[in-house]
C-alpha cells in the first residue's frame, strides 16, 4: 500500500521542523529511509541541512539517489527543501561533488566580498520569476527563512520559479514538470511556509 506523502530520511534532514508544519496542516505522511517506501510514495519531500558530499554518500550507499530518482522519473510530486534543493543538480562546489542530476546545473558558494556574510542566514524576499501553483496566494516579494552557504545555479533560467537577492540575484525556487525546490526553509518560514507547504500537498503536475 503506498503512502501519502514520504518525507525521505538520508540523514542530512531537518527532519522535526519538517514532521511539524507537516503535523499542524493535518497531512498524512511518514518518515522513511527505506527506497522501497520512497518509490511506492505518492508524494515525496526531500529535506536537508549539512554537507552535500555527506549527503550524496548516505544517498548512493543506501540506494536512496537511485530510489528519488526513480520517483521523479515516474512524474509524481516531489519538493526539495534546502540542501534537497541543491542536490537535485548535477554537480556541487562544496568538495566537487556530483549530485543527483535531476536538473542541469551547478552549486556554487557565495563570496565574501564586499563584507556579505556567510552563510546567508535569516528572513529575505523572494520574488516570483513566473507563475507556479507552488505560490498561489502568496504575495511577490513574501518573506521566508534561509540558511545556506551554497546556492544554485540552473543551467537553464526557465526553471527558475523564485529569487532572491544577497548581493547578487540567486535562485531561490525551482519547478520543471513534477520537481520542484526551494533554497529556503518553508517549513521554518511562518504561515509563508505552511501556505507553500499546502500548496504542494494540493499539487497535481
Amino acid at each position: 500500500m503506498s503512502e501519502p506523502l514520504i518525507v525521505v530520511d538520508y540523514g542530512s534532514g531537518n527532519l522535526r521542523s519538517v514532521e511539524t508544519a507537516l503535523r499542524f496542516l493535518g497531512a498524512e505522511f511518514r518518515i522513511s529511509d527505506s527506497p522501497e517506501e520512497v518509490l511506492a510514495a505518492r508524494r515525496l519531500i526531500v529535506p536537508g541541512v549539512g554537507e552535500a558530499r555527506a549527503a550524496m554518500e548516505e544517498l548512493s550507499a543506501s540506494g536512496l539517489g537511485q530510489a528519488i530518482e526513480a520517483f521523479w522519473r515516474g512524474g509524481r510530486p516531489l519538493l526539495g527543501i534546502c540542501l534537497g534543493c541543491q542536490i537535485i543538480f548535477d554537480l556541487s562546489e562544496e568538495r566537487g561533488t556530483a549530485c543527483l542530476g535531476l536538473l542541469p546545473g551547478r552549486v556554487e558558494r557565495f563570496s565574501s566580498e564586499g563584507g556579505r556574510k556567510v552563510p546567508h542566514m535569516g528572513w529575505n524576499r523572494v520574488y516570483q520569476a513566473r507563475s507556479h501553483p507552488l505560490f498561489a496566494g502568496l504575495a511577490d516579494g513574501a518573506f521566508f527563512y534561509f540558511v545556506h552557504s551554497y546556492y544554485p545555479i540552473p543551467k537553464d533560467e526557465r526553471v527558475v520559479i523564485g529569487e532572491c537577492e544577497y548581493g547578487l540575484h540567486f535562485a531561490a525556487a525551482v519547478a520543471r514538470d513534477n520537481l520542484v525546490a526551494c533554497q529556503f526553509h518553508p517549513e521554518k518560514s511562518g504561515s509563508n511556509g505552511l501556505s507553500l507547504l499546502k500548496n504542494f500537498l494540493r499539487w497535481d503536475p
